[in-house]
């Protein structure tokens, strides 16, 4: 009986796990928009360097933490830079195949001669 249950307990505990790291990334704003991310990443920065170091005070830990890096990332400009990307490609992509079919063919042609 208790070889029919594991299965069932392991996938109940997978998709809990799941569904609440889904409902933190939700709740905290990391699949809204641009800023709703912007501001999440901003809230981590700042949470997480006091929370290693209380952990580290009770667990007895006397590591000293490196310094955080200063990192200039803003996502709005991350989504805009790929999209005009996207965008860019996409509008070129005729003009890119003709011209790579007529380098394909006068290949071929040289081929032939």
């Amino acid at each position: 009986m208790a070889a029919k249950i594991l299965p069932v307990v392991k996938l109940a505990t997978k998709v809990t796990i799941a569904g609440g790291a889904l409902y933190v990334a939700c709740d905290s704003g990391l699949l809204g928009s641009s800023e709703q991310g912007s501001e999440a990443l901003g809230k981590a920065k700042s949470a997480i360097p006091p929370a290693i170091e209380e952990w580290m005070k009770y667990f007895g830990l006397q590591a000293q933490l490196p310094t955080m890096p200063k990192i200039e990332f803003s996502p709005v400009q991350a989504w805009n830079s790929g999209v005009r990307w996207t965008i860019s490609s996409l509008s070129e992509a005729p003009s890119k195949a003709s011209d790579y079919t007529n380098q394909g063919l006068q290949y071929v042609k040289d081929l032939t001669k």
